[in-house]
């Protein structure tokens, strides 16, 4: 018998979470049936989403999150002991699936790369950088790009796959040392937006004006953004992660004329609406890490039983990259990327 521990969120978060929100449980697995198989966290996957998500479901429920697995042993003709699997089952070390639900899928060949960018950029937050920026947003060679929360999982790609569309791109993150990473993948400028006037940078970085804004952050930031914004600019609305621990509904200002004397396109969106297109996706981002055309961070915590730490620690901004937990202590054997550990 397996014995797996999970993490259940006590009561809905009230303003930002606490490590006293978490508890960690421990429970025994059943024998596998017939069509089912037994997979074991190796890398889990922590972001902002979640801090949303979890108001969707009732007290002392298994936080949500997607991880890289390992099969330990399988019942299913589909998946052998030894495959890795990316899977939606939250925060817990152990999993019995049938391969069907949760929305499985097995983790494409890579190479020398990590698995744990299963996590990432060949992942979700990657397939919403890819598909979001170039579904919504529709790029086109010479346009000004705009890109908030710039040095998050999401952001850093939309970045980088901007200037492979041969775009200019400005970045905005929350350190100092963070535009200057924005800067060595390419991003053309990259303001810290807490000792910035965003609206002044803009005039200065963007005088032409701006035609694609992917949005990571919502609030003030997008409405400064979007009154800097060329006639039929596109906007693709991937966060609101300014307002994700507010405890009062925040007011105005009204976007609404803007929206009409631009003419501006604005979107929001889930990545799961391209799911039967994300192996096209998934391909792409493969080939161009290993071609070095878009670079990947990750700022790695060891130890599932921090998960909270690291939950909260991305919510802070203490990441730049990908935010993600080694759930085992064999972590660099999969490891060949230069990450930044915790």
């Amino acid at each position: 018998m397996v014995k797996a521990k999970k993490f259940i969120l006590k009561e809905p978060f009230d303003g930002f979470p606490k490590r006293s929100d978490f508890e960690l449980q421990e429970e025994d697995l059943p024998a596998l049936q017939d069509g089912e198989y037994l997979a074991e966290a190796l890398f889990l996957s922590v972001d902002p989403y979640m801090r949303e998500y979890m108001a969707r479901f009732p007290p002392r429920s298994i936080m949500v999150g997607i991880q890289v697995a390992k099969v330990l042993e399988s019942r299913n003709k589909d998946y052998t002991p030894g495959e890795l699997v990316v899977l939606q089952s939250g925060w817990r070390t152990h999993t019995i699936s049938d391969g069907k639900k949760n929305d499985d899928y097995k983790l494409p060949p890579m190479g020398d790369l990590s698995p744990s960018l299963g996590c990432g950029s060949v992942g979700m937050p990657g397939m919403t950088a890819y598909f979001g920026f170039l579904e919504l947003c529709q790029p086109k060679a010479g346009e000004t790009v705009v890109v908030s929360g710039a040095a998050g999982a999401v952001g850093s790609l939309v970045g980088q796959i901007a200037k492979l569309k041969k775009c200019k791109v400005i970045g905005y993150a929350g350190t100092d040392a963070k535009c200057e990473w924005l800067k060595e993948l390419g991003f053309d400028h990259a303001f810290n937006y807490k000792t910035t006037d965003i609206a002044q940078s803009l005039k200065e970085a963007a005088p032409e004006g701006v035609d694609c804004y992917f949005d990571n952050v919502g609030g003030m930031t997008a409405v400064t953004v979007m009154s800097h914004m060329n006639l039929f600019g596109r906007i693709a609305n991937c966060g609101d992660i300014s307002s994700y621990n507010d405890t009062e509904v925040a007011t105005g200002p009204y976007i609404f004329g803007l929206m009409v004397s631009k003419q501006l396109r604005s979107e929001g969106f889930i990545v799961h609406r391209w799911r039967d297109s994300w192996p096209k996706g998934l391909m792409q981002m493969i080939e161009w890490i290993k071609e070095g055309k878009v670079k990947v961070r990750e700022h790695v915590t060891q130890g599932f039983e921090k998960m909270p730490e690291a939950f909260m620690g991305m919510l802070r901004g203490e990441n730049t990259g990908k935010a993600v937990v080694a759930a085992e202590s064999s972590y660099e054997k999969y490891t060949k990327l230069g990450q930044t550990m915790s």
